[in-house]
Order: structure tokens, then C-alpha cells, then sequence
């Protein structure tokens, strides 16, 4: 069983800075894909970024630049670096888990992000 404990949200003003991170527990972090997805209220959880063990990323259309992804196998930790947050990136973010040995999902409780003056 695998489970994912995220942290770093909260309360940031418009074009501030905040970073997630997602440690993993159990032995498979080196063959995951990490990634973050939000939820708003009301709206589908959507994909924000992804990353493979060997470091390949890939960002959700919102992204436009301003997020990065990295994970450090050797602390089985995800991090995701928000810069140049904006209202609309308000929202619950989680960790999620691909193990693609058996292609199965996990996920983590998720941390709110507030972008407001």
C-alpha cells in the first residue's frame, strides 16, 4: 500500500510563489509516474504537471511556463514549484501515483492553494 502526504499549500497574493511537495511512502517511487492535478469547486480535476522516474515532464495548457515539476527518488519526494500564481489557480492540488507495473493509481488528500489580495 502507498500512500502520499502532501504539504506547502495555502494562501499566496496574485504573482507569489508556492511549493508542493509529496512524499511517497512504500518502495515503488522509482517506478512511478508522479504528478499533481486540481480541483475547483465545481469544475473536474484537471492535470497539472507529470513526471517520469527518468525526468521526462509534461504540464497542462494552463501551466504557460510558470510551473515546474521535479522528484528526488532518493527521498521518494515530489515537488511542484508555482511562480506567478494567479486567482484562477486557486484550487485543491494532489499528489497523484501511477505505479506502471500494475497500472495502478494513487492518490494523496490534497492541499488547498488560495490566490487572493
Amino acid at each position: 500500500q502507498v500512500q502520499l502526504l502532501e504539504s506547502g499549500g495555502g494562501l499566496v497574493q496574485p504573482g507569489g510563489s508556492l511549493r508542493l511537495s509529496c512524499v511517497a511512502s512504500g518502495s515503488i517511487f522509482g517506478h512511478t509516474v508522479m504528478g499533481w492535478y486540481r480541483q475547483a469547486p465545481g469544475k473536474q480535476r484537471e492535470l497539472v504537471a507529470r513526471i517520469t522516474p527518468g525526468g521526462s515532464t509534461s504540464f497542462g495548457d494552463f501551466v504557460e511556463g510558470r510551473f515546474a515539476i521535479s522528484r528526488d527518488n532518493t527521498k521518494s519526494t515530489a515537488y511542484l514549484q508555482m511562480d506567478s500564481l494567479k486567482p484562477e489557480d486557486t484550487a485543491t492540488y494532489y499528489c497523484n501515483a501511477l505505479y506502471f507495473v500494475t497500472n495502478t493509481n494513487y492518490w494523496g488528500e490534497g492541499t488547498l492553494v488560495t490566490v487572493s489580495p
